[in-house]
């Protein structure tokens, strides 16, 4: 498999699953049958996906690629850390989902929070693709997909 190919193919998964979330948070459709319930929904599961790909890099790829390559502890250690942030981020998105009550201003909290995780999300995948690209690319893992990238 090549695993350099498959990152970025979820990454771009998860780029895209981003964009739906804030066209959703932008549309302003006066008329939608439960306002928000797209959202949340689109939200819920953008934060579970990405979520769910950081949880099975630091539990599969990153303790391999640490016993294969040790001179990547630094990149790597980096990169969790970037997880934590983000971890913490989503976090925050999700809370604001759940104190959602009025429709408008829980759209503006969660683009505000959608952006913040965003920008980090980015800076976060062109350091790992760059930092990682060449080893992912040579590397021989017989290992699930799921299991070393998450679900996506």
């Amino acid at each position: 498999m090549a695993w350099y190919d498959e990152m970025q193919a979820v990454h771009g998964r998860l780029r895209r699953a981003l964009e739906l979330v804030r066209d959703t948070a932008h549309d302003d459709d006066p008329n939608p049958s439960d306002p928000g319930t797209d959202l949340l929904v689109y939200c819920r599961g953008f934060c579970t996906a990405l979520t769910r790909h950081h949880t099975a890099e630091d539990a599969v790829l990153f303790p391999e690629l640490e016993r294969r390559h040790p001179n990547l502890a630094d990149v790597l250690r980096r990169l969790r850390q970037d997880h934590g942030m983000i971890a913490y981020l989503v976090a925050d998105l999700e809370h604001a989902l759940d104190r959602a009550t009025d429709p408008a201003a829980s759209r503006d909290a969660v683009v505000r929070h959608l952006d913040g995780v965003g920008a980090i999300m980015e800076s976060h995948f062109r350091y790992e693709e760059r930092a990682l690209g060449g080893v992912l690319a040579a590397l021989d893992l017989r290992a699930p997909r799921r299991d070393v990238l998450g679900p996506l």
